[in-house]
C-alpha cells in the first residue's frame, strides 16, 4: 500500500500517546500491584524497571522499525520485508484476537463495578467474604457479565469505526491525560491514609534478600506483558508514524509512561492496603474483592470507589482499542474489506469469543481445555506461548534477518539522527533479548 494512501498520526505527541495507550492497561493497574506484592515489593520493582529498559525497549524499537518500514498491518509488514516471516504477523493478529476474548470480559467487570460504586451498591457490604461472594455471583451470572462485556465491545468499536485520526488519535489524547489525573489523585489520597508510609516503604525500598530466580523471571514476564509487545499493536501503530518520528525517543517515552503508570498504581494501592492491615500479596482478587472493602472504610467511599473503577475502565479501553485495531486493519488491508466492514467483523468475532469466555466461568465451566476453562485457556495460551514466541522471533528477524540498511535507515530517520549505541542495541537484540525470552518461555511452561 502506498504511504500517501494511508492514514498517519498527527505528530510526535500523538505517536507517544497512541503507543502508550496500547501498552498501558489493566496489566499495569490490576496485574502489576499484586505481582509486585507477591514478590517482595521494592526488590521486584527495581528488577522490573531494569527488565523494561534492557528487554522491553529494544523489542519495542524493533517492532516500531517493522511497522514504519512497511507502513502495513502486522501481517503485511512482515510479508513486505520478508515473505517467509509473515507468520510473525499472523501470530500477532491471532494473539490480539484471543486476548480480546478474555480482556473484554475483565473490562466488562470494571464497568460493572464502576456502576456498583456510583449506585453505592458496593457500600452495602462490609467483609472480604461478602465482597468475594458478590464477585463470584457476578461472574457466574450468565447475563450480567455479558451485558457489560457487550457495552465495552461496542464502546471500543465506536472509536475504531471513526478511524485512525478521528477515533484512535483523539481518544488517546483524552483518555491518557485522564488516566494520569485519576491515578495521581488516588495516589495522593492513598498516601495520606494512616500507615500509608509503611505501604510506600514496602513498595519503593528494595529488600534483595527476598529475591529468587523466580522473582527475576516473573519480573521479565511482567515487563513483556505490560508493554504489549508480541501482539502486533506496536507494529500496527508504528505503521501510522510519520517519517520524521524518532523511533528511539518514542519508544523511550512510551516505556517511561508505561512504567510510571505501574509505579503510580503501586503508590496508589500499597499504602491503602497497609492502612487497612491487609497482606500486600492478596493476589488477583486485590482489585475486585480486597480494594472495595478498603474504599468502604474511607470518608466519601462512594466517590473514591467510583473514581478508581473509572480509572480501570479508561485503562482497559486504551488497550482494547489497540487490540481491535490490529485485527481491523489486517482484515481491511489483507482481505480488502471496507474499514467499517472490517471493524464490524472484528467486533462480532471478538464479542462471540468473549461471550463464550464469560460463560465458561459459569454455566459452561464444564467445557475444559487441558483442565482449564476457556477464559483461563485464552489467558494461558497468549501470555505463556504466543507473546514470548513472537518476541523471540522478532528479535531474530530484526537482529539477524532484516536488511541492516533498513534497520539503520528507520532508526536514524534516513541518516538524519545519530545512533551512537548501535553496537549495544545489536548485542541486546541479537543475543540477550532472545536468550531472556527463551528463559521466560520455558519458565512459563513449568520447565524450571
Amino acid at each position: 500500500m502506498n504511504r500517501t494512501q494511508r492514514a498517519t498520526l498527527g505528530g510526535k505527541l500523538s505517536a507517544v500517546l497512541v503507543a502508550a495507550g496500547s501498552s498501558v492497561g489493566l496489566g499495569n493497574i490490576w496485574r502489576f500491584p499484586y505481582v509486585a506484592g507477591n514478590n517482595g515489593g521494592g526488590a521486584f520493582l527495581a528488577i522490573y524497571i531494569l527488565c523494561v529498559l534492557v528487554l522491553g525497549l529494544p523489542l519495542m524499537i524493533a517492532e516500531f522499525t517493522v511497522g514504519r518500514a512497511s507502513h502495513r498491518n502486522a501481517v503485511g509488514a512482515y510479508r513486505a520485508l520478508d515473505n517467509k516471516w509473515s507468520f510473525l504477523g499472523y501470530n500477532g493478529v491471532l494473539a490480539a484476537f484471543l486476548i480480546l476474548g478474555f480482556y473484554f470480559v475483565v473490562s466488562g467487570w470494571t464497568a460493572e463495578y464502576m456502576v456498583h460504586s456510583v449506585t453505592a451498591e458496593l457500600a452495602q457490604y462490609t467483609t472480604a467474604e461478602e465482597y468475594a461472594g458478590m464477585f463470584e455471583r457476578f461472574i457466574r451470572n450468565p447475563w450480567r457479565p455479558l451485558l457489560y462485556t457487550s457495552v465495552f465491545v461496542l464502546a471500543t468499536h465506536f472509536v475504531i469505526a471513526l478511524g485512525v485520526q478521528k477515533g484512535i488519535e483523539r481518544s488517546a489524547k483524552v483518555l491518557m491525560p485522564l488516566l494520569f489525573i485519576i491515578l495521581i489523585a488516588l495516589a495522593i489520597h492513598s498516601l495520606l491514609m494512616p500507615s500509608g508510609a509503611e505501604g510506600l516503604k514496602f513498595f519503593l525500598l528494595p529488600d534483595f534478600s527476598k529475591v529468587t530466580a523466580a522473582t527475576v523471571l516473573t519480573a521479565l514476564g511482567q515487563a513483556f506483558f505490560s508493554l504489549s509487545i508480541g501482539i502486533g499493536t506496536m507494529v500496527t501503530y508504528a505503521s501510522y508514524f510519520k517519517p520524521e518520528t524518532n523511533l528511539r525517543h518514542t519508544a523511550l517515552n512510551v516505556t517511561i509512561l508505561d512504567t510510571l503508570v505501574a509505579v503510580l498504581a503501586g503508590i496508589m494501592i500499597f499504602p491503602a492496603v497497609f492502612s487497612a492491615g491487609i497482606e500486600p500479596s492478596s493476589g488477583p482478587s486485590l482489585v475486585f474483592i480486597t480494594l472495595p472493602g478498603i474504599f468502604n472504610g474511607m470518608p466519601l467511599s462512594m466517590v473514591w470507589s467510583s473514581v478508581f473503577f473509572l480509572l480501570l475502565v479508561v485503562a482497559a479501553l486504551t488497550s482494547t482499542i489497540s487490540l481491535h485495531e490490529v485485527i481491523t486493519v489486517y482484515l481491511h488491508e489483507e482481505w480488502h474489506l471496507s474499514r467499517r466492514g472490517a471493524a464490524w467483523t472484528t467486533t462480532g468475532g471478538t464479542l462471540a469469543l468473549a461471550a463464550l469466555a464469560s460463560l465458561s466461568l459459569g454455566i459452561l465451566d464444564g467445557w475444559r481445555i487441558c483442565g482449564l476453562n476457556l477464559f483461563d485457556s485464552l489467558d494461558y495460551v497468549t501470555a505463556n506461548i504466543l507473546l514470548p514466541v513472537d518476541g523471540f522471533f522478532t528479535c531474530i528477524f530484526v537482529g539477524w534477518r532484516l536488511d541492516p540498511k533498513v534497520l539503520e535507515a528507520e532508526i536514524t530517520n534516513q541518516g538524519r539522527l545519530n545512533f551512537r549505541i548501535r553496537r549495544i542495541f545489536a548485542v541486546l537484540l541479537r543475543y540477550l533479548c532472545p536468550a531472556v525470552l527463551l528463559l521466560v518461555f520455558l519458565d512459563n511452561l513449568g520447565v524450571f
